[in-house]
């Protein structure tokens, strides 16, 4: 069985920002890419998953960079999961450059939730179609939770059009970061670049449920969270380093 999956990557310029940096919404696309790839060689992909009505749902992701890949880069992308804890499937991804140095690590942690009543489904069946995994080591610890920075935010509302949306009905994981991207602004990542950051998907967010954003800084350090009324649907959050 496939313990393991290696990809190469060329960074396109569309990937990148105005810096010529990779976005960190294209990071994570790339490794909901990998992740779906090497499911699918393991046979737990969504050509597997969907005639049971079932689908890989990411809940928790956290990315820490040494440095970011930049336009035309060649890096390297190695992905592998650990042994399920219970309803959560761990899934970490080593970066590497053109020379294998590492450049970077990210954490996740996904779910097998039921498409027509939004529950979890039963773990079972799925990890015992995982590999032995034991015997390898992750590059980090399981993803962090996310730290609400205190104090007054800047809010905003927003409802999720087209381009958010993905093949599973609701916001892609992905766009949380580019939704916080927008609202620190093209100032603020014309200079920095998010050295590390973690997402936490509470729930999901469907067409038509109207958001309201809030971003906090402190310095180096941000937050950026969504609500529906009481309900949070998730936080973003990290540190930028000056480029």
């Amino acid at each position: 069985m496939l313990k393991t999956y290696s990809q190469e990557f060329r960074i396109a310029s569309y990937q990148t920002d105005l810096t010529a940096r990779m976005k960190p919404s294209a990071i994570l696309e790339i490794m909901q890419e990998m992740a779906g790839a090497h499911a699918e060689l393991l046979g737990v992909g969504r050509t597997r998953l969907m005639p049971m009505n079932l689908a890989w749902v990411l809940t928790r992701v956290e990315v820490r960079l040494e440095r970011c890949p930049v336009s035309g880069e060649l890096i390297t992308v190695e992905t592998f999961p650990m042994p399920n804890r219970r309803v959560f499937f761990p899934r970490y991804f080593i970066f590497r450059d053109a020379d294998g140095n590492q450049i970077g690590c990210a954490g996740s942690l996904w779910v097998v939730l039921d498409i027509t009543t939004r529950k979890m489904g039963n773990p079972a069946e799925i990890a015992a179609m995982m590999p032995d995994n034991h015997d390898l080591t992750a590059p980090m610890g399981m993803p962090a939770t996310v730290e609400e920075i205190p104090g007054e935010g800047i809010e905003a509302l927003r409802l999720p059009v087209y381009t958010d949306l993905d093949v599973n009905g609701h916001v892609n994981n992905t766009r949380y970061l580019d939704w916080c991207c927008n609202v620190l602004g093209i100032d603020v990542m014309r200079d920095h670049a998010m050295k590390a950051f973690c997402v936490n998907y509470n729930q999901e967010i469907l067409p038509g449920q109207e958001v309201r954003t809030v971003l906090h800084r402190d310095g180096s350090r941000f937050s950026f969270s969504g609500f529906e009324g009481d309900v949070r649907h998730f936080d973003v959050g990290g540190t930028l380093e000056t480029i």
